[in-house]
């Protein structure tokens, strides 16, 4: 896969916002039935928030063109949930509300970011709003007793869904990883999020389990720029090995690049989905290379099933996918065959966000660029991918996909 473009997406955002009827409000038709759309569109996370909103926009935009059942269109209504450039729990939890207070909104599309996911599924549950994530990524999400908690005004309704693999998948390929180019010797630091302090979790507990030895788990705090202390600490270890949990936005990259500060340049650097963009390698520059991350998703350049949207994609926005592009599109997908079904089932009329909902939930087998989609009792698909990677003079380069089908 080429490097993520942080010019192209910018440059896409703006022909999104010049061209694109999901990302207007003029000239709206009154049987339209609204889609949301939470993503971390500025800053920080744009790198990746931007090509994964285009994703979503253009299957809208494809399902417009071939027409709904009962003349309804469909409207991508964007928010942005980064504050000051950084992903934000608080405005992602606004920003739901806002969609909510629309009944003509009838599904929701997002979050990026686990934390955010945290803040806004108690309220889209409340609701009983359907909502499909193409990348929060922590387990405890939708799985366990932490999922539970989430719902509790409605225990029994699984209205959060998600097309991305967890956490638990991403710690253990990246221990199985560091393992294999046999390095031994790790120090942990996480962002204290919720994505990043999970991620870290499972990698510790994998790492040692597979006869590593952790030398040492910190914690960043929000904001912090300067790590010269935390690595001078990290150097005088001796690890062979650092591992990242969190995103760009929280830090992994000034982070990298830093390292070089501490004679720690040529050590390794291990990361999940949270340092997979662009952002992070103009962040650590030089210092990018040697890093290896996941991303939890399939690589659409490797799938037969995905050259049609890729090809559209790029026409469309003239730029190459993001990571989780195609995802966000499968995404749309779903929503967009449920609400369909949901108009014919009321006899062509507005459906209610219930039967969107229950629509989403009995999804069997819907073909998507990232394969056949269907849900399990958790909200979960039952065809999650993980790709790994290298970063190599400056690019990711793609090591191996796994799946975990079930």
């Amino acid at each position: 896969m080429r490097a993520w473009s942080l010019g192209s997406t910018l440059l896409a955002a703006a022909l999104c916002l010049m061209a694109s009827p999901g990302c207007s409000n003029s000239s709206q038709p009154a049987n339209a039935v609204r889609i949301g759309i939470d993503l971390p569109v500025s800053g920080a996370d744009a790198s990746t928030g931007i090509p994964t909103q285009n994703g979503a926009v253009l299957a809208i935009e494809q399902a417009n063109a071939a027409g709904l059942p009962g003349g309804f269109k469909l409207i991508a209504e964007t928010l942005d949930d980064a504050v000051q450039g950084i992903h934000n729990p608080a405005q992602g939890a606004q920003n739901v509300k806002t969609f909510i207070s629309d009944s003509s909104v009838l599904a929701i599309l997002g979050p990026f970011n686990s934390n955010v996911a945290k803040a806004q599924i108690p309220i889209t549950n409340d609701a009983g709003i359907v909502q499909i994530s193409p990348a929060t990524t922590y387990t405890g999400l939708t799985q366990g007793a932490e999922a539970a908690q989430l719902r509790t005004s409605h225990p029994d309704l699984i209205a959060f869904f998600r097309l991305c693999t967890t956490n638990q998948h991403q710690g253990e390929v990246l221990a199985q990883l560091a393992r294999s180019l046999h390095y031994g010797r790790a120090f942990i630091v996480d962002d204290n999020e919720t994505y990043g302090t999970g991620l870290a979790a499972v990698f510790d507990q994998q790492f040692a389990s597979l006869g590593g030895t952790v030398l040492g788990h910190e914690h960043l705090t929000r904001g912090q720029q300067d790590f010269k202390a935390l690595l001078t600490k990290v150097h005088e270890l001796r690890p062979d090995m650092v591992f990242f949990g969190g995103t760009t936005a929280s830090g992994g990259g000034i982070l990298r690049k830093q390292m070089a500060d501490t004679e720690l340049a040529r050590t390794p650097f291990f990361g999940g989905d949270g340092i997979g963009d662009a952002q992070f390698i103009t962040d650590a520059g030089p210092g990018a290379d040697r890093t290896y991350f996941t991303i939890a998703a399939a690589d659409a350049s490797k799938l037969p099933s995905a050259q049609t949207f890729i090809a559209a994609y790029k026409d469309r926005f003239k730029s190459d996918v993001g990571p989780y592009s195609a995802n966000a599109y499968a995404s749309a997908q779903v929503a967009i065959a449920a609400i369909s079904a949901a108009i014919s089932a009321a006899g062509n009329k507005m459906p209610t966000r219930d039967a969107v909902l229950r629509a989403v939930a009995a999804t069997k087998n819907l073909d998507t660029p990232i394969g056949k989609i269907s849900f399990d009792h958790n909200g979960d698909t039952t065809n999650p991918i993980l790709s790994a990677y290298e970063i190599v003079g400056g690019k990711p380069v793609f090591r191996k996909q796994l799946a975990y089908g079930h």
